[in-house]
């Protein structure tokens, strides 16, 4: 058995498609199918079920992830401790990460990160503006969404699942949409700048942009949140903003057969920083470490 396979595996699992977890890697989607094939004929059983309108997964296939993601963990750490002995990192490190993703999800890994290179100084920025990363002195800064055209390098760090959701008051007394063309007819929560030019979702490779209205616009994912919760309208934002309450009962997911496109989480930099040791460590650190805590959305 191939540790790539099993990479390849837990990725395809994370991402929830064989295509989203080819570009990820930067593999063919053909050569991705063949290393699962090959990895089912070795294990002897189906983990993977596709068809043409989702990605379901065995209930082999679901414990086999468990152990896989666990022997990635071990193997990622091996390889920390022994790069860690290797190089070490120091001098400083300025690097500015989105508001509520990067409290909840980025901060922790980076916090991790330099406790691996305790020689390594690192000062994290919290915020959602356009920073100037030359002109403030970032060595690199961590955005979600659609990038502005600039002389900085883009890496793609991962995809993070959107998900259309809205409070059982609000169905109960509004009705639930079976078809995204009946969106026009409720209160929509409008999240960032995507929102205000209507909802991009596909049903069976087949892309639509949805017209929405609502009264309620907001940058921040916890502001629309909470608008949901309370009854507001329907919300369309990324599963990490919304996992908990989806699991609480206080919010309930809708529309789950058209799929909103994934946000970009991506690392920018200046051309001078990408020989730099702290990003050629850094970067391939944080897909790994984000691909592995991008849960599969649970369809209702």
């Amino acid at each position: 058995m191939h540790l790539e396979d099993i990479r390849i595996f837990v990725t395809i699992v994370n991402m929830g498609s064989f295509t989203a977890a080819a570009e990820h890697l930067s593999l063919s989607k053909q050569f991705v199918s063949r290393r699962m094939a090959a990895l089912e004929k070795k294990v002897s059983a189906r983990l993977l079920v596709r068809n043409t309108r989702k990605l379901s997964v065995t209930d082999t296939g679901q414990a086999f992830f468990h152990h896989a993601r666990r022997i990635l963990e071990e193997v990622h750490e091996a390889e920390q401790v022994i790069s860690a002995r290797q190089q070490k990192l120091a001098g400083s490190f300025r690097i500015s990460l989105p508001m509520t993703y990067g409290i909840r999800r980025l901060a922790p890994l980076i916090v991790e990160f330099q406790a691996a290179h305790p020689e390594l100084t690192v000062h994290i920025d919290m915020n959602d503006r356009y920073v100037d990363v030359v002109g403030e002195g970032y060595d690199m800064v961590l955005r979600i969404g659609n990038l502005m055209d600039s002389t900085l390098i883009a890496r793609c760090l991962g995809k993070l699942p959107m998900v259309i959701c809205a409070s059982p008051d609000y169905l109960r007394l509004h009705g639930t949409p079976l078809a995204p063309s009946e969106l026009a007819q409720h209160s929509c929560l409008l999240y960032g700048r995507e929102g205000q030019f209507g909802w991009k979702l596909t049903e069976e490779n087949s892309p639509n942009t949805y017209a929405v209205r609502g009264n309620l616009s907001s940058n921040n994912g916890d502001v629309i949140r909470e608008a949901a919760e309370a009854g507001a309208g329907i919300a369309l934002l990324p599963l990490f903003i919304v996992e908990d309450s989806l699991q609480q009962g206080a919010l309930v997911q809708i529309l789950s057969d058209y799929s909103p496109p994934p946000l970009t989480i991506s690392a920018l930099y200046p051309k001078h920083r990408q020989r730099s040791a702290v990003t050629r460590i850094l970067l391939p650190f944080l897909a790994e470490r984000i691909a592995g805590i991008v849960d599969p959305i649970k369809k209702t």
